[in-house]
């Protein structure tokens, strides 16, 4: 009997639920913002923490694609041992740094003579280090128990699994501020809500249980770290898109505003454009065949337009209420941006194709071009560095910025588009996007 065709009801309710996680994850980040800045010395306990949490995204983002890896790696005991050992090393890695820049001199040096940081906020991050090296560990059986789940289409499970770690978040900022204080307050709450988050997941994960194999070989311990570290260097290249960016536009004649400026617009691409990067997960769940991927890319198309719309309405008719009256942004900074911020309700067209194609990379045991493609963004702006910041071109800062950002991901998307129309006969997950 064949496969019904996948229908746009069941992509909203594998997808929704993923783009619900996200923004429950940022509430959880927000309510510790909260309780710091509700200290004595709140300047110092936020900024320590900020710079924490900078350091910390940083070096731990060759982990955030464990779901992927599980979803598209995971057929049974064997491939479940290999993916672990995978997980597992980089966690290792990540509590190794963390540990190097919380407990050593390479601390000190990274902290304040790269990024920069005062002493006294410097000395902070590292307190707030000391716990947050133990995170990596929870976060990766995390997200291979997020990947067992999505692969089931219990996307929901997710979600409220992230809900309990809201809930649970009040709860140890009550009693953690017995034993800390400052941003080491932060990370203890941080931590022990994902510890919870993960406990949770775990109990969701082990009664989905294993796949089942439907005659697929399963890969070797030596075949899935092949297949798993090129998307782990591509995930720790992508958080150096917005450091290049910013290094540039801060040497520019109108660096502060430009900065500030370009830190409100990625809220908002995050908030607003974020959620396309799920594509991803729901491509190499989901598309079967040439008929879901239509689907799919329609589904991609509506959305990506909706997103784009309320972009345009923040820039536009909504820019007062909500970058001013909603989030307190001055007047002058508000007008310095609003044109382009609505250059960005193009983004999410971009996004979503780039995360599209990535899912179909991921699927067909690619991942080598993901790692070029995020190499070749890269590339491209540390080419454009010095010839902008000594040319300094007559444009205001936030303008270059996301020129700049547009550029990026529409060389991206290009470049995998290229490369999928040069294997068409590889097919695994999917028909040729």
């Amino acid at each position: 009997m064949n496969k019904e065709t996948l229908s746009t009801r069941e992509i909203a309710f594998f997808f929704f639920p993923l783009v619900l996680n996200v923004q429950l994850m940022s509430i959880s980040h927000t309510v510790i913002n909260g309780a710091l800045a509700r200290l004595e010395d709140y300047i110092t306990a936020l900024a320590g923490m900020s710079v924490a949490l900078v350091v910390h995204l940083f070096i731990a983002s060759p982990s955030y694609q464990n779901h992927t890896i599980t979803i598209a790696m995971v057929r049974g005991r064997k491939s479940v041992v290999g993916v672990l050992i995978f997980i597992g090393l980089v966690a290792l890695y990540v509590a190794v740094m963390l540990s190097l820049i919380a407990f050593t001199p390479l601390g000190d040096f990274i902290l304040i003579k790269l990024l920069g940081t005062p002493t006294n906020v410097a000395v902070e991050a590292q307190k707030a280090l000391y716990i947050l090296a133990f995170l990596p560990f929870f976060t990766g059986i995390r997200g291979f128990c997020q990947g067992l789940i999505i692969r089931a289409r219990k996307t929901s499970q997710v979600s409220f699994a992230t809900g309990v770690r809201v809930a649970a978040l009040f709860i140890f900022l009550l009693i953690g501020h017995k034993w800390f204080y400052g941003a080491q307050f932060g990370a203890f709450a941080l931590v022990s809500c994902v510890v919870t988050e993960t406990l949770v997941i775990s109990w969701f994960a082990w009664r989905v249980g294993l796949p089942p194999n439907r005659g697929e070989t399963e890969k070797s311990t030596a075949e899935i770290l092949r297949y798993s570290f090129p998307l782990a260097y591509s995930s720790c290249l992508q958080q150096t898109i917005p450091l290049l960016i910013s290094s540039i536009i801060g040497r520019l004649h109108d660096g502060a505003l430009a900065l500030a400026a370009f830190g409100v617009i990625r809220g908002f691409l995050f908030l607003l454009a974020g959620p396309m990067r799920n594509l991803q997960q729901a491509y190499l769940t989901l598309v079967k065949t040439t008929a879901d991927n239509r689907t799919l890319l329609r589904f991609s198309f509506i959305v990506s337009l909706c997103l784009g719309f309320l972009i345009l309405l923040t820039a536009g008719p909504l820019n007062s209420f909500v970058l001013g009256q909603l989030l307190g942004v001055e007047t002058d900074l508000r007008h310095y941006l609003q044109l382009p911020l609505a250059a960005c309700s193009i983004f999410p067209f971009f996004y979503g194709l780039t995360n599209l194609l990535r899912g179909w990379f991921a699927g067909a045991d690619q991942t080598a071009q993901l790692g070029k493609s995020t190499l070749l963004k890269s590339s491209f702006l540390l080419l454009l560095w010095w010839p902008l910041v000594a040319w300094q071109p007559p444009i205001s800062g936030i303008a270059m910025a996301i020129s700049l950002l547009l550029a990026a991901e529409l060389l991206e998307s290009c470049y995998l588009y290229y490369q999928r129309q040069q294997q068409p006969e590889i097919v695994r997950h999917a028909a040729p996007l």
